[in-house]
């Protein structure tokens, strides 16, 4: 028989390896430096089992050093656009096309580059970098002489600080931008070296759509036994369960859904006893929830999404109200629709709702930033007809409301 103490040590071990795959999985990229650190320290320790699991049930690597630790994880779907980059402040604003492309020059430029860095020399790099005449082709031109540009690269250059990839040595990227000082870095080599999670080097790759040179980095070697085909669909599935806020079966392969059916369960726990998510299963889908803090194994630790439903604040109000509203919808229904609820929603919480939302013409902003968080959750789908509720949108509808007698009053339950 096991005694207490051996109990005890067996809950502790799984709980910190609970939240040592929790930190993993909201941040591929731990330092062992930085807000960071605690969670570092508890990969670190669970390496090996981590390593296995995610081996065995994902296909993603994960390296571990004394510096980092990287899960080189590949979403379930590719062409996802509903989470993108963002900036590292409290606007969270998502990155443009010309963030991007100054993203991937930078990261070239770095590459090249010594171990210390100004941020006037990077520039300089990704303007000669810019010159390219396939970029020039596409519509893209850099020059760095507005402050709108500048604004971009200081930008791109937080989100590198954030990532551990520049480590600020004196200076401050708003001088640069106003252009009246610049910013010396450390290039940390071993982040910039391990951050490219792709199966081929992109110079390998000569398909020219991007949607082929996507794929290209993407794809899977060639399989040519039943089992293999087997782990490669079990990689997929579990990578989606774990990726994507719901899994429908109308976006699966005839493959794909016949395995679900078959293996639900086995995937379904092994990602529970690893995370915490609990599988909700619907008619049409799979939704692998995140409970509260209290109701996981192990008690609270790192939540694992981007994006929380329902959130405090008049943003999360507004999107509540919209997914009841859309809840109750038969079919698409119109933005320009949905924005004359918000402005009606905005008369009604006046005492509630920040200043800035009552104001005239705030109904589209705060439109657009719900359908993106219900977008993102795959709640809703944006078409040309309109917005379309999914199945998982139900979960938010408001039923009729059932009145029960008082204990003890002699009457029978209302229905």
């Amino acid at each position: 028989m096991s005694s207490p103490l051996g109990e005890f040590l067996d809950a502790h071990r799984g709980a910190e390896l609970h939240k040592a795959a929790r930190a993993l999985l909201r941040e591929p990229l731990l330092l062992a430096g930085g807000p960071q650190a605690d969670g570092f320290r508890l990969v670190r320790r669970y390496a090996a089992e981590l390593r296995e699991w995610f081996d065995r049930n994902t296909g993603w690597p994960l390296r571990v050093d004394a510096e980092s630790a990287r899960l080189l994880r590949t979403p379930g779907t590719a062409a996802d656009p509903t989470h993108p980059a963002r900036e590292v402040s409290r606007s969270r604003a998502p990155f443009t096309r010309r963030r991007y492309v100054l993203l991937c020059l930078a990261l070239a430029a770095l590459e090249r580059g010594e171990a210390q860095i100004a941020l006037g020399r990077l520039a300089e790099q990704v303007v000669l970098d810019a010159a390219d005449d396939h970029l020039a082709a596409a519509g893209l031109e850099f020059t760095l002489e507005r402050r709108d540009e500048r604004l971009d690269l200081a930008a791109v250059v937080r989100l590198l600080l954030h990532l551990g990839v520049l480590r600020r040595v004196a200076g401050d990227e708003d001088a640069y931008v106003s252009g009246s000082g610049d910013v010396l870095y450390d290039v940390e080599r071993r982040v910039l070296a391990g951050l490219l999670a792709a199966r081929r080097g992109p110079s390998l790759i000569t398909a020219d759509g991007f949607a082929e040179r996507l794929a290209g980095l993407t794809a899977e070697t060639a399989l040519d036994s039943d089992e293999l085909r087997f782990r490669a669909i079990r990689h997929r599935l579990t990578r989606r369960l774990l990726d994507d806020p719901v899994l429908y079966y109308d976006e699966l392969s005839d493959d794909e859904l016949t395995y679900l059916t078959r293996q639900r369960a086995f995937l379904t726990s092994r990602i529970t006893e690893l995370t915490g998510l609990v599988a909700e299963v619907r008619a049409e889908g799979i939704a692998m929830v995140d409970p509260p803090g209290d109701l996981r194994p192990g008690g609270a630790a790192l939540d694992l999404t981007d994006v929380r439903m329902p959130e405090q604040g008049t943003y999360g109000h507004v999107t509540l109200l919209l997914a009841e509203h859309l809840a109750a919808a038969s079919g698409p229904v119109a933005e320009a629709a949905l924005g004359a609820r918000v402005r009606e929603l905005a008369r009604q919480h006046a005492g509630f709702w920040a200043k800035s939302a009552r104001q005239p013409g705030a109904e589209a902003e705060l439109t657009g930033q719900a359908l993106e968080r219900l977008t993102a959750l795959g709640l809703v789908a944006r078409t040309a007809a309109g917005v379309v509720p999914r199945p998982a949108l139900a979960r938010y509808a408001v039923g009729e409301p059932v009145v029960r007698p008082a204990p003890g009053s002699g009457k029978a339950p209302e229905q």
